[in-house]
């Protein structure tokens, strides 16, 4: 790698951490149904206008010591938090990915990060980002990404219809929102990729639920937020499907 692809890497992940700054915006104000544009970015405490010198993603956290300028009061840690893991995910798909798929997968992967966060606030995934994501994923399909449109559909209709299929045997068991996130998931993605997310996802959520309920004490009408599992399945299945499915299908047969 040359200084020339460094200098590129560094300006892709300053992207995409200031992209995780306005993620952090859309995290605070959609379940709430503010508007995401104005009034522009302030302490949530004494509601003072952010400076711009004081909304540098990450560093500005770090030189205030977590706190506002104004009141003092600590910021929540998930503010840098998102922002360092949006500037990850943007790196990382950029080494993996050309143009323009990479921005396709960029833009999917600020999507999950805003809907793991407002998942794990308030368990809901909003229909802002699922319902406009379904046909910009065929659009997207149709005219950029390596696989045909009919392995988007299937993965729309397949996955979405499973999870609606599971809605139905276990009532309240799936949200709605689920069930549409994993249909937006398969407008932009392959059947398999589809499933693979939702069998990782699954997975996840198993293992962490019991463990939740071992440790905590939860019971079992305790509501866990799938989500953040669709997500991290949907991202494992973007760096690493390809892989994953190649072993399981040698397992297999």
């Amino acid at each position: 790698m040359d200084i020339m692809d460094t200098i590129i890497h560094i300006y892709v992940f300053l992207a995409g951490a200031a992209i995780g700054s306005f993620a952090n915006v859309c995290i605070s104000r959609i379940p709430r149904k503010l508007s995401i544009v104005k009034p522009p970015s302030h302490c949530p405490k004494c509601k003072t206008p952010i400076k711009i010198l004081d909304n540098i993603p990450i560093l500005s956290y770090i030189l205030l010591k977590g706190r506002c300028r104004t009141c003092q009061k600590k910021i929540s840690l998930r503010y840098p938090m998102v922002e360092l893991l949006t500037g990850l995910l943007y790196f990382f798909l950029y080494i993996k990915f050309e143009l323009p798929v990479f921005l396709i997968f960029a833009l999917l992967a600020t999507a999950l990060v805003v809907i793991t966060f407002i998942d794990i606030d308030f368990q809901i995934i909003p229909n802002v980002i699922t319902f406009p994501g379904i046909p910009l994923g065929l659009i997207f399909t149709y005219f950029f990404l390596p696989h045909s449109l009919l392995d988007a559909s299937i993965g729309l209709l397949g996955g979405g219809g499973l999870l609606l299929l599971m809605a139905f045997i276990y009532p309240g068991g799936m949200g709605g929102g689920d069930i549409k996130m994993v249909a937006m998931l398969g407008a932009f993605r392959r059947w398999r990729k589809v499933f693979l997310t939702i069998f990782i996802g699954s997975l996840f959520g198993s293992v962490i639920g019991i463990a939740l309920m071992l440790f905590k004490k939860w019971g079992r009408k305790t509501k866990i937020p799938f989500g953040p599992y669709l997500a991290l399945g949907a991202l494992l299945s973007i760096f690493f499907g390809d892989a994953l499915i190649k072993y399981y299908l040698k397992l297999t047969f």
